[in-house]
C-alpha cells in the first residue's frame, strides 16, 4: 500500500482514549478496517478527517490533556516544505526527455497503471482540481513534474468557452468521472497480472442437475437454514480436488506447490468489485457448516467488514453467476490459484434420457486453468469427477 483512505472517525477531539479503543475506519486495498489505538491519552487533534492519506503521514495526535502538540505539526510541515524545495530544485534542472523505442515520449504511467508524478506535482494538481491522467509528463521517464501541471492550469484558463448555437440540440448526458477506489486498483493489478502472466485455457461441461434438485429439496425440508446449490458446488469441488491434487496447486517461480489443505475462495460481488472470502478445509466440512460460513462471511463482505486473513490462503476459487441468469462464462484465475470454476445457472430444457426426449435441468460449468500447471486432460478429468458428484449428490454426504 502507498496510501489508505480515512472513511470516518468514531472518536472526537477531546475524548479519552484507552488501548484497544477503535479510533476510525480506514479503507485498505480490500476491506474497511478498524483503526485501534495501542496507547492511552486524550485525542488532542484529528489531522485528516477523511479521504486519502499517504502511509506514514500524521492522521491524529494523542497526548496528555492540555499538552502542546503544535510543534509536531510544524515539524511535519517543515519536512514537507523541505521536500518541496528539493523537488523544485530538481525539477528546475533541465532533464532530457527519455523516449521509447518508437521515438515517442515515455509514458507517464507505470506498467501497473499508476501515474508517475512528483509529490509537488501531485500536491498542486490536487489543490487546483487537475486530473493527472490528462497531463503528459516531461520529466525523467515521462514523470509529471511541477512545470507540466502549471502549464495545464494555464491552458485551462486560456481555453475559449464555446456557447452552442440556439439551434443546436445536445443529446445524452455528460461524461462522469468515477474515482478509482483502493479495491478497484488492486483488482485491476492482480487480475491483469494473472491474465497476462498465466496462460489460460478453458474446459466446459454440462451437468444433469435433476438429482441435485431432488437432494436439495429433501435436505431443506423442515429446516430453517436452507442449503443452496452454491453450497453443494463448494462441497463437490472440495472433494473433487482431493482426488485431483494438481488442480489444487500453484505455480511459484521454478516449482509447482501442491497445497495440502483445500481452501475454497468464493467470489462475492460488492458495489466496488469482488471480495473473495475463503472456506478453509472445505472437504472436511458438512454442507450445513459450509452454508453457515458462507452466509456469515458474505454478509460481512458486503459491509466491507472482512479481515485480511479471511481473504487469504485460497487454493481454488469458485465464481457463481447463476443467480443472475448467466448460463455460461469464463473467469480469470485468482492468484495464487492454478484454476477457477465459473458456475452458470440451472436451465430447464429438453434433454435425451434413455432414448427419449424429456424435460431436464442442466447447468454448465467452465474450468479456467493455468496451462503452466494443468494440462487439458487433467482439467477434463477434474470436471468428469465433479459432474459425477453433482449428478449423484448422495456421495457428498459420506
Amino acid at each position: 500500500m502507498e496510501e489508505g483512505v480515512i472513511v470516518g472517525w468514531l472518536k472526537k477531539e477531546g475524548d479519552m482514549i484507552e488501548p484497544g479503543d477503535v479510533l476510525a475506519e480506514v479503507e485498505t486495498d480490500k476491506a474497511t478496517m478498524e483503526l485501534d489505538s495501542y496507547q492511552e491519552g486524550v485525542l488532542l487533534h484529528i489531522h485528516v478527517k477523511e479521504g486519502p492519506v499517504p502511509v506514514d503521514s500524521i492522521i491524529a495526535i494523542l497526548g496528555e490533556e492540555g499538552e502542546d502538540y503544535e510543534h509536531l505539526l510544524k515539524e511535519e510541515e517543515k519536512e514537507d516544505v523541505t521536500e518541496e524545495k528539493e523537488e523544485e530544485k530538481k525539477e528546475e534542472t533541465p532533464q532530457p526527455q527519455k523516449e521509447s523505442a518508437e521515438g515517442a515520449p515515455a509514458s507517464s504511467k507505470t506498467e501497473s497503471g499508476r501515474i508517475k508524478a512528483s509529490p509537488l506535482a501531485k500536491k498542486i494538481a490536487s489543490e487546483k482540481g487537475i486530473d493527472l491522467q490528462t497531463i503528459t509528463g516531461t520529466g525523467d521517464g515521462g514523470r509529471i513534474i511541477k512545470k507540466d501541471v502549471e502549464e495545464a492550469i494555464e491552458k485551462g484558463k486560456s481555453a475559449p468557452v464555446t456557447t452552442p448555437a440556439a439551434s443546436q440540440i445536445s443529446l445524452g448526458a455528460e461524461d462522469q468521472s468515477i474515482p478509482v477506489t483502493q479495491m478497484r486498483k488492486v483488482i485491476a493489478k492482480r487480475l491483469g497480472e494473472s491474465k497476462f502472466t498465466s496462460p489460460h485455457f478453458y474446459v466446459t461441461v454440462e451437468i444433469d442437475m435433476d438429482n441435485a434438485i431432488k437432494a436439495r429439496k429433501t435436505l431443506n425440508e423442515g429446516e430453517d437454514d436452507r442449503i443452496s446449490f452454491n453450497d453443494m458446488m463448494i462441497k463437490a469441488a472440495a472433494v473433487t480436488l482431493r482426488q485431483h491434487p494438481i488442480i489444487n496447486s500453484s505455480w511459484q517461480d521454478d516449482q509447482i506447490v501442491v497445497n495440502g489443505n483445500i481452501n475454497i475462495g468464493v467470489a462475492v460481488a460488492v458495489d466496488e468489485g469482488l471480495l473473495v472470502p475463503v472456506i478453509r478445509n472445505a472437504d472436511y466440512k458438512s454442507l450445513s457448516q459450509i452454508r453457515s460460513e458462507i452466509v456469515e462471511m458474505a454478509g460481512r463482505a458486503r459491509e466491507r467488514k472482512l479481515q485480511p486473513e479471511e481473504m487469504q490462503g485460497n487454493t481454488f476459487t469458485i465464481s457463481n453467476l447463476g443467480m443472475f441468469g448467466v448460463e455460461e462464462f469464463t473467469a480469470i484465475i485468482n492468484p495464487p490459484d492454478s484454476a477457477i470454476l465459473a458456475v452458470g445457472t440451472i436451465v430447464e430444457k429438453p434433454v435425451v434420457k434413455d432414448g427419449e426426449i424429456v424435460i431436464g435441468n442442466t447447468m454448465k460449468v467452465t474450468l479456467s486453468c493455468d496451462h503452466r500447471v494443468i494440462d487439458g486432460a487433467l482439467g477434463a478429468q477434474f470436471l468428469q469427477t465433479l459432474k459425477s458428484y453433482l449428478e449423484n449428490p448422495m456421495k457428498l454426504l459420506r
